[in-house]
């Protein structure tokens, strides 16, 4: 059905389909398969190439998928398949927080299986509540398998050796139990009676085109058994749509690659689009779509088109874009008042507006779906978010992040997004911490680490600065002077002996000073502290052996009560069985003078 037909004004739309998977799971190439398939089945035009989508028609389906459809037992017009896989298409949201595409291919590779990008994906399914199917790819990897081209895979799955398919079989169970831990009912697509309930696995190869045909089976089906209602539109109503993309193009300026869901968009309509700070009202331009493959050789890329029906995807050119934000909805105005549409547009953005706080690390995305994605994933993190925006990282979010007064907060975790030059200069100078990645929890594992590192080095720098605990005995017949300072021989029970430190000897409960470590040797060589189990001679000044302190005794490091404390509370940890040891009888003395003592 070409996009200026006349048509009821209330119609089925063609459901929106989103590919999911790991990198280098094939996602791209199972789309090449469908796509390619549809050009070789259908006569020139057949297949519809849209901005960011391609139209497959029900003819064309059935044409792919033989005796596996019947175009008779379908009212729905075909399958919309959004080009750019993967998370960025199905994270940018429609509204209300529904995802933009109506269902969901999961691409997993037989031989690899579930992989953190697979995890993120289903993770992403679970929150939006997207039915989906999972194709299970790269059959035709299988060692010995034999393959029967753009074939359905049940009857090519029959043909194998019994090696082979029980090779398969142990690769798809593994699929399925992943599936089953992460929450998700599964078996083979054709043993499922209720997709509401279980979700369908279907063995595909993308480079053989086996099991295509039953993948498009079974999104059909999917589609027209469940998804009839949600598909009803009003066709000459104004149009409502989600930005995929915003791109600078060549004569036009800013222009917005928009996937159209309900309703028309037409040359001269006035939109309502999101933007970084106020919706945007403007005028359209242009409505622009691929030339066909035939004339893709002429000067222009594109051609104008005065009217889109849903969905679809459309390329609109018009003024003052430049603040669009991908993710963001697009509202056409039409016979409606542009305030009401303005209120419909904030309304949608403050739905998925992230909680901010005083302090926090800044988050960048490449669309809106993908922020908030960021935001609840942080959430559960229980990391504070300072700022959150869309868009590449650029100087002013390093200037934010850069006035953090917690070393730990100066940092940007950005998901999909490039960083600009000067911005990655600025941060080196600032000493802001930039975190990229293409999966969610990669970033914030990264930051996570990252956390760790700084928590460490301040534990390290506290502990080279706190007073350690240590417990020990003057040793009988190794007085080697007096007093002045008097020089002893001593053997460490626990903890760490460290030169300078002040010495008490207490009497009953009650801690009495009694002089200072003024240095320690170990077989005549100066030390700067003695360890448990050490024996070494310690100059101490203050005391004279025989009065204040006499052989035998036992001494120990005073501690002042505050660096008690962070030994405590803090670095309990961090500091060997021994020195804790030491520090707990040090505790227990004090507090049988004063229970609170180091609290």
């Amino acid at each position: 059905m070409s996009d200026t037909d006349t048509r009821d004004p209330t119609s089925l739309r063609t459901p929106i389909v989103a590919v999911l998977g790991h990198v280098d799971h094939g996602k791209t190439s199972l789309l090449d398969k469908i796509r390619g398939s549809a050009v070789i089945e259908g006569e020139a035009g057949a297949i519809t190439q849209h901005i960011g989508a391609t139209a497959v028609p029900l003819e064309t389906v059935s044409s792919i998928a033989g005796e596996l459809v019947d175009p008779e037992d379908f009212d729905l017009p075909g399958l919309l398949f959004i080009d750019t896989p993967g998370h960025h298409s199905f994270t940018t949201l429609r509204s209300r927080g529904g995802a933009l595409a109506d269902i969901a291919i999961l691409v997993v590779d037989v031989n690899d299986g579930f992989q953190p990008q697979t995890l993120e994906a289903l993770d992403i399914l679970k929150r939006s509540q997207t039915p989906f199917i999972v194709a299970a790819n790269k059959v035709d990897t299988v060692p010995g398998w034999n393959p029967t081209e753009d074939s359905p895979i049940m009857g090519t799955y029959e043909s194998q050796s019994d090696r082979v398919r029980s090779r398969l079989d142990e690769s798809l169970y593994e699929i399925i139990g992943n599936l089953s831990d992460e929450g998700f009912s599964a078996d083979l697509y054709w043993r499922v009676q209720n997709f509401q309930r279980n979700v369908g696995v279907v063995p595909v190869s993308a480079m053989t085109g086996e099991g295509v045909p039953d993948l498009l089976a079974v999104m059909m089906g999917l589609s027209q058994r469940y998804m009839k209602e949600e598909m009803e539109i009003d066709v000459a109503g104004p149009g409502v749509g989600t930005v995929l993309e915003v791109k600078e193009e060549k004569g036009f300026g800013t222009t917005i690659d928009t996937v159209l869901y309900d309703g028309t968009i037409r040359a001269d309509d006035t939109i309502v689009v999101g933007g970084q700070n106020d919706p945007i009202v403007t005028e359209v331009r242009a409505l622009l779509q691929p030339r066909p493959l035939a004339e893709i050789r002429t000067e222009s890329r594109f051609e104008k088109v005065e009217e889109v029906g849903a969905a679809a995807g459309i390329k609109v050119a018009a003024p003052e874009l430049d603040d669009a934000m991908a993710g963001a909805p697009v509202r056409v105005v039409r016979n409606r008042d542009s305030a009401d549409v303005i209120a419909e547009v904030r309304a949608e953005l403050a739905d998925i507006a992230v909680d901010t706080e005083e302090d926090g690390v800044v988050v960048k995305a490449d669309t809106l779906g993908s922020l908030e994605a960021m935001a609840d994933a942080l959430d559960e993190a229980e990391v504070p978010i300072v700022r959150a925006e869309v868009g590449d990282i650029a100087p002013r979010d390093i200037s934010i992040a850069s006035t953090a007064e917690d070393p730990k907060q100066q940092a940007i975790l950005g998901f999909s997004v490039d960083v600009l030059g000067d911005a990655e200069r600025r941060a080196e100078m600032d000493d802001v911490t930039l975190f990229t990645d293409d999966v969610i929890y990669q970033v914030i594992e990264e930051y996570e680490d990252h956390i760790e590192e700084i928590e460490r080095a301040q534990q390290t720098t506290i502990l080279e600065n706190i007073t350690r605990p240590a417990r020990f005995r003057l040793l009988p017949d190794h007085v080697f002077r007096q007093n002045d300072p008097a020089v002893v021989g001593v053997e460490v029970y626990s903890g760490t002996l460290q030169n300078n430190s002040q010495v008490v000897k207490f009497d009953g409960n009650e801690p009495n000073r009694v002089g200072q470590v003024k240095g320690i040797q170990e077989q005549g060589e100066d030390v700067d502290e003695a360890r448990a189990g050490d024996r070494v001679s310690v100059a101490i000044d203050g005391p004279t052996v025989g009065r204040q302190i006499k052989e035998d005794d036992v001494l120990w490091t005073e501690l002042p009560e505050k660096h008690a404390k962070i030994l405590e509370q803090e670095l309990k940890t961090e500091i060997p069985g021994d020195e804790l040891e030491a520090l707990n009888m040090y505790l227990e003395k004090q507090r049988k003078r004063d229970p609170f003592w180091g609290k």
